[in-house]
């Protein structure tokens, strides 16, 4: 059963929220380029995630410090750096003080506010809730969680994979449709040839 203890508030959309958002990978796949830097659509990837979040209490990224974010981002690494996504969660979420928190991947172009207002209802009365591509499988990284309910769960896990402890939450799992140009706010940028995709997505007059 996912974690419905007694303090988990019984809604999200009102209550305040922080995001982290995690920025701290080594892009192996994209030639080891500084991902969350990289443009597309004229904006870099983390801006755009930054954009989608714009009423968050806090913005924290859990990263290298870098120009380009609002001057309300702050930065943390996680211990050690690089470690993976695992650690970078727990270093972002010792910074939260909201009750609710967007766990947000640096790659996501499409992402966009009204995406993380649905998550935040639909993760209302439980442990959170995330997004499902359309094969319906879970995104980790577009997610909103009960903090407590996260930092609990961070602190008794052992492993390295967000699957291994976040599932056994048993968030809520929301589908969204497709946006114009395919545009899914799940949709990152993990090879070359998906940032090209989201270029060719975002180009004027793509549909």
């Amino acid at each position: 059963m996912g974690d419905r203890d007694a303090d988990t508030p019984s809604g999200a959309r009102n209550e305040p929220y922080d995001a982290v958002v995690l920025a701290g990978g080594e892009a192996r796949r994209l030639g080891g380029r500084d991902k969350p830097g990289v443009t597309v659509g004229g904006l870099p990837l983390i801006a755009r995630v930054a954009a989608a979040v714009p009423d968050a209490a806090r913005l924290i990224v859990a990263g290298p410090a870098r120009a380009g974010l609002p001057p309300r981002a702050e930065f943390v690494r996680e211990d050690p750096p690089g470690g993976g996504p695992v650690p970078a969660a727990r270093a972002g979420l010792a910074r939260v003080s909201a009750p609710w928190t967007a766990l947000l991947a640096a790659d996501l172009p499409f992402l966009l506010p009204g995406h993380v207002s649905a998550l935040r209802a639909a993760a209302a009365g439980g442990a959170g809730a995330v997004l499902v591509d359309e094969e319906g499988r879970e995104q980790w990284l577009t997610g909103v969680w009960h903090t407590g309910t996260l930092a609990r769960a961070l602190a008794a896990y052992t492993g390295r994979s967000l699957r291994g402890v976040l599932g056994p939450l048993e968030p809520a799992r929301l589908g969204l449709p497709v946006g114009d140009a395919g545009r899914v706010p799940w949709f990152d940028c993990d090879t070359i040839d998906d940032l090209k995709d989201a270029r060719r997505r975002l180009a004027p007059g793509a549909s």
